[in-house]
This record gives structure tokens, C-alpha cells and sequence, in this order.
């Protein structure tokens, strides 16, 4: 009921997941279609954990997501004294530091000037395109309505809209490379009628189509919502001198050490501190 509200569609995905998975572990650790919650223990978390990775092949960080979803329905359970304690207190929820997965210049070039004659796939490259190009996460520009498009402090278009995962709101500036892909479907029909900016499928099938594009470009990195907004917040921002505070803002992060984090890929702090340190070298010699 609260899809669309409070929560997006993925999210609620990634719960659903959850209890598949967790149904499946009982089964295969406990020969049985459930057990009773106060058989929970720190065993069975850190057998599901091993269950995750070699069952399910999942990465460590997916992992971890799983787990930390079934955290928090423990946590309810003991606010609600169906548990006196937690049983996965002393389980160490620590992630691995992932570097973000981006394009770079030339690449998102490849991808926007190539010929598409497939209709699904040259809208589902449009929508990509444009992500790379404001930021958007897939639940927000698949929400993104044309009511959310309008004037900002400097007389052009922005878009005003919150954030679907953090309630927080982003205001970002549209590029012409965005304002094109806007232009090119404020004729469709389909987009007309849900008051919508762009045509967006499930994520399922637009992450499946990003597949192919990656295939007829060349490009061997795996493209998906995520590689979009990594690359917003990388080559297309912070790469060409936009402060940091700034990209912050726009992502609508909530702690500016999230975007700290494509900075440290980059080198930009780096490559700045020790310019400047060049600059005061040559001064005093």
C-alpha cells in the first residue's frame, strides 16, 4: 500500500527477496518450511551469510544488504518483545569498499551518438543517457513528472524533485544534453498521459536492455541505473571542476562523505592540493 509513498518498487523488491531467500535457507539448513523465531542465534546468521555466498553466489556487500534487511525485522521483533534480545548482535556488518563503476567521456559519446534503429533500445539508451547527465537514480527519473521541470534562480530549467529513497530533495540544473532528450518525447503519447518526462520500463527490463547497449557500443563495463549516477557524479561533475558540495547536493545525498567517495577516485583532492602546492613552489623560487 505504501509502494510509490514511502517506499519505492525496488525496495520493496529487496524485502520480497529477503523472505525468498531466507524461506530457502530454512529449508535447505533445517529441512523444514519454517522455525520458530526464538530458534534464531548467531549461528544462523553467520550460516545464511555462507548460504548467501556460495548458494546464491551473492557478493559480499549483497550479502550484507540481505542480512541487514532481516536485522531490522529482528530489531521489530524485540521493540515488540516477541525477542528479548538480538540474536545477531555480535555479527559484524562491515562493508567492503567498492569503487563506483563509471563511463567516461569518450564512452558516454559512444553510447549517445550511436545509431539505434530498435525502438525499445534507443529510448531505453535516451533514458540512460539522461541519467548520466543529471544524476537521477532509476526509481527517480521513472517517477519524474513533467510538473517537476521548471525555472530555477538563473532562468533556465531545472529539475525540483525528492529524492524517492531518502525523502531528500534534489534540484538540478539540466544540461543541454538532457534538455534534448526531454525536447525529443514531449510529443509521446504515452508520456502525455502519465504526465511522465521520459519512458521508462521496469528496471528489470531497462537494466536487461542496458545489456544490449553495451553490447553494439563496445563497451565492456556493465551498464545500469547505477553507472548512470556514478558518472554524473564523476566524469560529468566532479571531473570538470563542479565543487564538491555541489554535486553533493544535486545527488541528494545525505552525507557529503557519500560523494567524497568519487572524488577519491578521481584523485581530484589530490591532483588540486598538489597543484596548488606547484603554484606556491614556483612563487617563492
Amino acid at each position: 500500500m505504501l509502494i510509490g509513498i514511502d517506499y519505492s518498487k525496488p525496495t520493496w523488491t529487496k524485502y520480497d527477496r529477503t523472505k525468498r531467500f531466507a524461506q530457502e535457507f530454512i529449508r535447505w539448513k533445517y529441512k523444514s518450511d519454517d522455525i520458530h523465531i526464538r530458534q534464531l542465534n548467531f549461528d544462523f546468521v553467520n550460516q545464511f551469510e555462507l548460504w548467501l555466498k556460495t548458494i546464491r553466489k551473492c557478493c559480499h556487500n549483497t550479502s550484507l544488504k540481505y542480512i541487514s534487511i532481516l536485522k531490522m525485522i529482528i530489531l521489530y521483533c524485540k521493540d515488540n518483545r516477541w525477542l528479548d534480545h538480538d540474536p545477531f548482535a555480535r555479527f559484524e556488518m562491515k562493508k567492503e569498499d567498492v569503487e563506483p563503476i563509471f563511463l567516461t567521456k569518450e564512452e558516454i559519446q559512444t553510447i549517445a551518438d550511436k545509431e539505434i534503429r530498435n525502438e525499445r533500445l534507443s529510448r531505453v539508451r535516451d533514458v540512460y543517457v539522461f541519467c548520466c547527465f543529471t544524476g537521477l537514480a532509476y526509481a527517480d527519473v521513472e517517477k519524474l513528472k513533467r510538473t517537476e521541470i521548471s525555472v530555477g534562480v538563473d532562468d533556465q530549467l531545472w529539475i525540483f524533485t525528492d529524492r524517492l529513497k531518502t525523502k531528500i530533495k534534489s534540484r538540478i540544473p539540466l544540461l543541454p544534453v538532457s534538455l534534448g532528450i526531454i525536447k525529443k518525447y514531449k510529443d509521446d503519447p504515452a508520456c502525455i498521459n502519465a504526465n511522465k518526462v521520459l519512458p521508462v520500463l521496469s528496471n528489470q527490463k531497462y537494466n536487461a536492455y542496458l545489456k544490449e547497449i553495451a553490447d553494439i557500443c563496445d563497451i565492456s563495463k556493465t551498464l545500469t541505473t547505477h553507472t548512470a549516477r556514478h558518472t554524473f557524479g564523476t566524469t560529468v561533475t566532479l571531473g570538470n571542476g563542479v565543487p564538491i558540495e555541489s554535486v553533493s547536493k544535486m545527488l541528494g545525498h545525505k552525507k557529503i562523505s557519500t560523494t567524497q567517495h568519487y572524488a577519491r577516485v578521481l584523485d581530484i583532492k589530490v591532483g588540486e592540493d598538489m597543484r596548488k602546492l606547484k603554484d606556491r613552489l614556483n612563487s617563492a623560487s
